[in-house]
């Protein structure tokens, strides 16, 4: 049973490396590419809540159009904040990974690794050549 799920970028580097350390520990996660299929107003609502973070810090700031929107400002609310996100999906910041141990913003990727219900089943190096995991599979950093 499938009960890890990620909403993927694959053009973000991030976002691939922790889409495969999920393969790594063995699991085959449900991908939402979720610039083609964002999630509902009630899923990003409650992605925030399991995370615990703000609306804000789940936005991206360095893409467009959070500049020609003025979101830097402090008059936006979080409704309309999401509001934003859901017009805008690329504001969504990423990857997001949702386990049986928690939901998190995997920023930088090897977040994950925090709630993986399994190990890395082998080395794990990461596409800047930074390496996560052992030929073991233990945890390098």
């Amino acid at each position: 049973m499938n009960n890890i799920t990620i909403y993927h970028n694959p053009a973000c580097g991030t976002s691939r490396n922790t889409l495969e350390m999920i393969r790594n520990s063995g699991a085959e996660p449900t991908v939402i590419l979720y610039l083609e299929n964002p999630p509902s107003r009630d899923e990003l609502i409650k992605l925030i809540a399991d995370m615990g973070i703000s609306v804000r810090a789940l936005l991206r700031k360095n893409v467009e159009p959070y500049d020609s929107l003025a979101l830097a400002e402090d008059r936006f609310t979080d409704d309309q904040l999401i509001d934003f996100m859901l017009q805008y999906p690329i504001l969504i910041n990423r990857p997001i990974v949702v386990t049986p141990l928690g939901t998190r913003l995997c920023r930088p990727s090897e977040v994950v690794l925090g709630i993986l219900p399994a190990a890395q089943k082998g080395s794990f190096v990461k596409e800047d050549g930074e390496q996560i995991a052992d030929d073991e599979g233990n945890r390098l950093k």
